[in-house]
């Protein structure tokens, strides 16, 4: 990671741990499935549960956050989420599971929208899109590890000692958070109390640069859902019949993106973020046919561009928020988190009934006008933008 500093770490570290629990049930949907005795639909549910909630409290994170700091929110945040992460491992019920999950995702958006707020704040040019671009990595090798530990410890253990280690592992992060982290120092309250915060939210709604970059985050998040939720039980199914250690190592292709979000934001500051965006969705959009020859060589390679496409655009638009918002940063950033999340749960639910009625080939053909989309808003929304 370039540039690895006290500030990078505890920025990593905040974005792992959003990331390592977010997404954690996907690798073990099947083994979820069957333990609780759900259908694939309807355990779907305890990613999507989770993505709604943090879609509800985005903003008003963000506006809480505007108006008194940022590192104490995302410890407190980090402290309380370890509750409902324990109480997942001791569900008995699909719907006690989907409550505590609810649970998480009310308290991820004062951990990861508060962080990209203090991003926003504390850094400016170049260095906010380094700094972007270390969180995204920290948010992606989370999401790598959610899953990957699911699958191996599911097998070894059983899916509740999954979420015992994440427990822990949590806990570890907040520490780390805790004595890596610098207190924000260009941090601005808002002012004006509830109107001050409308008044905000109002700006961000005529704001058309915003508006794109939360379009581009709706697609990316919409497809990242929909293609590590669909291809699981296509690769569980027959001929390929995957296990869950084996769908975990599957998810090693997200480390993929922990080496090109860095690159993809060193050329993105040299050469713009429109046309390192268009090449890198397009790749991924090639990407997505290339899985239909269900053959696992080319299911890993075609999820590789995915990842290349899909991280390189969320790390470019978070960056851009702190340039289409001048001010009022942190609930920018919640209305960001909201579209962004509020495309996720639709990229959990909508494609199920692709899914059902066209197989595997219908959520490809989904996802590649999604990502089609994410271009055409792209260049529209960041036409203006010479740097930064």
């Amino acid at each position: 990671m370039a540039g690895l500093d006290r500030r990078s770490i505890g920025v990593f570290a905040a974005g792992w741990a959003t990331f390592v629990n977010l997404y954690t049930p996907q690798a073990i949907l099947p083994a979820l499935s069957q333990d609780l005795g759900a259908t694939p639909s309807s355990i779907g549910l305890s990613i999507t549960v989770s993505l709604l909630a943090v879609a509800m409290v985005a903003p008003v994170a963000g506006a809480i956050s505007d108006r008194l700091g940022r590192k104490r929110l995302i410890l407190a945040a980090m402290a309380l989420v370890l509750v409902p992460t324990l109480g997942i491992a001791h569900s008995l019920s699909l719907n006690e599971l989907l409550l505590w999950r609810f649970a998480q995702g009310l308290l991820m958006p004062f951990i990861f929208a508060v962080t990209v707020a203090y991003v926003g704040d504390e850094t400016t040019g170049p260095e906010a899109i380094r700094l972007a671009g270390v969180y995204s990595t920290g948010t992606i090798f989370g999401g790598f590890s959610g899953r990957f530990i699911a699958g191996l410890v599911s097998d070894a253990f059983g899916w509740r000692a999954v979420f015992v280690v994440l427990t822990g592992l949590t806990a570890l992060a907040a520490v780390i958070v805790a004595v890596t982290m610098p207190h924000e120092q260009r941090f601005r309250a808002t002012q004006g109390g509830l109107v001050g915060t409308l008044r905000a939210y109002g700006q961000h709604l005529r704001n058309r640069r915003l508006l794109g970059t939360c379009a581009v985050g709706f697609g990316m998040l919409f497809t990242n859902v929909a293609v590590f939720t669909y291809i699981n039980f296509a690769l569980a199914a027959p001929p390929l019949s995957m296990s869950p250690t084996q769908l975990g190592f599957l998810f090693v292709v997200y480390l993929l993106g922990m080496v090109t979000t860095p690159i993809a934001a060193a050329v993105a500051a040299r050469m713009g973020r429109r046309p390192t965006l268009t090449l890198l969705l397009l790749l991924a959009i090639g990407g997505a046919g290339l899985t239909l020859l269900m053959q696992l060589w080319a299911i890993i390679l075609g999820l590789c561009l995915i990842v290349m496409g899909l991280f390189a655009a969320q790390a470019l638009a978070t960056g851009f928020i702190g340039v289409a918002a001048r001010q009022a940063r942190s609930s920018a950033v919640g209305l960001y988190v909201t579209i962004f999340y509020i495309g996720g749960s639709a990229g959990g639910v909508l494609p199920g009934w692709i899914w059902h009625h066209g197989g595997w080939p219908g959520v490809v053909a989904l996802i590649s006008l999604v990502m089609a989309g994410m271009i055409l808003f792209a260049l529209r929304s960041w036409r203006e933008v010479q740097q930064g």
